[in-house]
């Protein structure tokens, strides 16, 4: 059983018309703040660990230093500016996807997001004993990044979801340490059910599609995703609930 008692419930959230071809944006934002300078040194740090010069291989060094200084938590403000997450050295999926859009802008790679509403039962393995706090739909940001002339999904930054699906049936299941941040350097994290995802035998353990209730578009940055649609709880809730578990870890 999940809630809708904490979410911004009487806001419409329904599919962006005509947003499939949504152009990306290197601008910097109030949440990509891009400019500011701990997300210009962590773009020099993640420049100086790059194995090559390509923009992809930035990325995923960019990626990997995310994942070791800043620490996963259940953070509530999904609009917290990236340089601010960098300064507390924790936050949510959100808030780390975020900088690693906002260090993917300060490298002159266009990023956007994908507007999808999650089932909230998606999240009940981190939250067994209060399922009914849980919101009953999660509005997630999921970042796309312009490189080698096509728009490439964050899922598939390290390789398609065919080959980390091979390397990973048992797909990822939201329970333990690793978060769906971290998750993305070794586990196929499909939202679609692609056609390399499903054969006769029915879906891949990673084929999370049954969990999307609604596409809702591509938007030129998650500051226009949440303008439009909100962020997962009503402001009350996210200073609540982030006092009280911004700086737990999951586990």
């Amino acid at each position: 059983m999940t809630s809708t008692v904490l979410t911004p419930w009487w806001r419409p959230r329904r599919p962006r018309a005509g947003a499939s071809g949504t152009a990306g944006s290197m601008s910097a934002t109030r949440i990509l703040d891009w400019r500011h300078a701990r997300v210009q040194r962590l773009l020099a740090d993640a420049r100086d660990g790059a194995p090559d010069a390509g923009q992809r291989a930035l990325l995923l060094s960019a990626h990997r230093l995310i994942s070791e200084r800043v620490r996963p938590v259940y953070a509530m403000n999904d609009a917290q500016p990236a340089s601010r997450t960098l300064a507390r050295r924790r936050g949510s999926c959100s808030q780390r996807l975020a900088v690693l859009e906002a260090v993917a802008r300060a490298a002159g790679v266009p990023t956007r997001v994908r507007g999808l509403l999650v089932d909230g039962s998606f999240w009940y393995p981190r939250f067994p004993r209060v399922r009914r706090l849980v919101p009953d739909a999660v509005v997630l940001a999921w970042p796309e990044f312009r490189l080698d002339g096509g728009w490439v999904n964050v899922s598939e930054l390290y390789a398609p979801l065919g080959v980390l699906g091979a390397r990973n049936p048992a797909g990822f299941t939201n329970s333990g340490s690793q978060t769906l941040f971290e998750a993305l350097s070794s586990t196929a994290v499909d939202w679609d059910g692609s056609a390399s995802a499903c054969g006769t035998d029915g879906c891949a353990a990673y084929d999370l599609s049954a969990m999307v209730r609604r596409d809702l578009g591509r938007f030129t940055s998650r500051d226009e995703l949440f303008a439009a649609h909100g962020q997962t709880l009503c402001p009350p809730a996210r200073v609540i609930g982030g006092a009280l578990l911004s700086r737990v870890t999951p586990a």
